[in-house]
């Protein structure tokens, strides 16, 4: 036991180790100043010319939001039809079949938003084409959307007045040439030396040691999966995610698979306080993801290396906690530690099964997703801190008398409309989704959505309600993990979950973005003894406040009726 939190110790301190070195490097490339991949400049330069992109353009916010969007309607066009006939296309080996439209659907719009929802089981769900050509082009491609437009954010928040915002094309390309390609190799190669496949091969033959022959899938999954873990993307090449032993195949690649997950998110917090010279600002939004990330993992690895009770209650002793859907060669402690490192952040991969943990750790998983801001997703999570921080600046303004001001700039109704709109979306579709799933399974059992209503869940009662809230809070987070006991390759899911895809991915980079570009045009105004300090302790405390009360208020309802109820249940 003693050994299995010192493995999750090393995992943070190792990740914090890397994450602030990373996060100045970030700020250097954002900035253009001298870095370590300035040699990329030249492939950077032919890939501009290739698309007739002129990287000094200055553009304003409205500007860069067209280009996100513009990019996104191409991907999704390409990957939609590449999904469709698949099984047509070269780079087969297996014969996998193509997708149903609305799968097809589903899925590249989760990739494209850097979801990851997967419907469907890797190995035989797609080709090796649409594995690579599709899945992890998307992973980049995503991942790079998401740093770009905090870029955005960084270069409004450091200009004293203005509306130029830097060129969205060259943040974009910079964060995959420089940033995450790079990184990606490193971890590809310490996966293949590892033991996984870089191949590709078709399946491969062995003999059990029941004697039976069994055909186990292989492909070039090594760059495909330290992409996945280091964009927050998280879709599995395996159907199984990383909780198969070829894509996770010991402790040292699980080491490093789940400091990738949060390596980037806590590197560009750190980019932030370099990029404003501002580093006490950046120490406070660090701090307070840090504590909101520990009051989720502390009570799920307590409860995971503590085992079910309802075993206990049969006299069957759980010295090594709950291991029903864990790994052995990962233990307990490793995988609760996974289990909130992938909800934390957009990331969603597993390495244990989810619907299998016990229903706190649930709990813990779902709260991390339908907070969304401790850590998040690469770019995007700090864009979402950023509303609730919006939000705590207003408010701290009006409790003592002041004017709310952030960065020199006047917090004024427009930004607070925005903001509060922002807050309100994320618990909308994730509570309207679980309702509307409920009253279909509830009063259609008979009803044709592909798969009937009465065969969605594989678990009743509290459980089974757990299932629908997970799936749409995951959708809604952009996170893609799932609790696997629930039927979701269906119309009725594939639709209503891509819906919220689109609506949980650009609406809050939208806004954002509109707030950031509304206080740049703003005129600075110079800190003086009436400015309300926002890089303080006690303003980390208001704001860990608002993050908490919006939460609360928003989702413990649902949370009572699925994992709590079932947690009570076992007593």
């Amino acid at each position: 036991m003693t050994n299995e939190i010192l493995g999750v110790v090393l995992m943070y301190g190792l990740t914090v180790l890397l994450a602030y070195p990373l996060g100045k490097l970030i700020a250097n490339i954002y900035a253009n100043k001298p870095n370590l991949f300035d040699f990329m400049a030249p492939l950077e330069r032919l890939l501009y010319r290739i698309g007739g992109v002129n990287p000094a353009q200055p553009m304003n916010w409205k500007e860069h939001l067209v280009a996100l969007l513009t990019i996104n309607l191409v991907w999704f066009l390409y990957g939609f039809f590449m999904l469709l006939f698949q099984g047509s296309l070269p780079l087969n080996p297996d014969g996998n079949a193509s997708m149903t439209p609305d799968l097809a659907f589903n899925t590249v719009i989760s990739f494209i938003v850097n979801c990851n929802l997967q419907h469907y089981s890797g190995e035989s769900g797609l080709t090796y084409l649409t594995q690579t050509a599709v899945v992890m082009f998307f992973q980049f491609v995503s991942a790079a959307a998401g740093m770009a437009a905090l870029a955005v954010l960084f270069k409004a928040l450091s200009t004293r007045m203005g509306t130029e915002l830097g060129n969205f094309y060259e943040y974009f390309i910079k964060s995959i040439t420089r940033i995450l390609l790079p990184l990606s190799i490193i971890v590809a190669l310490i996966l293949v030396f590892n033991g996984t496949p870089a191949s590709y091969t078709g399946k491969d033959t062995i003999i059990t040691m029941q004697g039976d022959s069994v055909g186990v899938s292989r492909g070039p999954a090594a760059g495909m999966i330290a992409i996945k873990q280091l964009g927050t993307n998280g879709g599995g090449w395996f159907g199984v995610n990383s909780a198969h032993p070829l894509e996770n195949p010991s402790y040292l690649t699980n080491v490093v698979e789940d400091v990738s997950i949060i390596l980037i998110p806590i590197a560009l917090v750190f980019a932030l306080g370099f990029y404003l010279n501002r580093r006490k600002l950046a120490n406070s939004i660090f701090l307070v993801m840090t504590v909101g990330f520990f009051c989720l993992l502390i009570p799920s690895i307590v409860v995971e290396m503590k085992g079910n009770p309802a075993i206990d209650n049969l006299g069957i002793s759980q010295t090594l906690g709950s291991l029903e859907g864990k790994e052995m060669r990962l233990g307990s402690a490793a995988s609760a530690y996974w289990g909130i490192t992938t909800t934390a952040t957009s990331n969603g991969s597993v390495n244990a099964m989810h619907d299998s943990m016990t229903p706190l750790s649930g709990a813990m998983q779902m709260l991390d997703m339908m907070i969304n801001a401790f850590y998040g997703g690469v770019g995007v999570g700090l864009l979402n801190y950023f509303i609730f921080l919006i939000v705590a600046v207003f408010i701290a303004g009006l409790m003592v008398g002041r004017t709310p001001e952030f960065m020199g700039r006047k917090i004024e109704a427009r930004e607070m409309k925005i903001a509060s709109l922002i807050a309100i979306l994320h618990p909308l579709l994730i509570l309207v989704g679980t309702a509307l799933a409920s009253y279909v399974f509830v009063n259609s059992p008979n009803a044709d959505w592909t798969v009937k209503p009465a065969n969605w869940l594989n678990n009743p009662g509290f459980h089974g309600f757990s299932e629908m809230l997970y799936e749409y809070t995951s959708a809604s987070a952009n996170n893609g993990s799932g609790f696997e006991g629930l039927g979701d390759n269906n119309f009725f899911w594939n639709f209503t979950t891509g819906l919220v895809l689109i609506l949980s991915r650009y609406l809050p980079i939208v806004g954002p973005i509109a707030i950031a570009g509304a206080l740049a045009s703003k005129k600075y105004v110079p800190e003086s003894a009436g400015t309300l300090a926002t890089d303080t302790a006690t303003f980390g405390l208001v704001t860990f406040a608002v993050i908490f009360i919006i939460a609360a208020l928003a989702f413990f309802p649902a949370l009572a009726l699925g994992p709590l109820a079932e947690f009570f249940s076992l007593k």
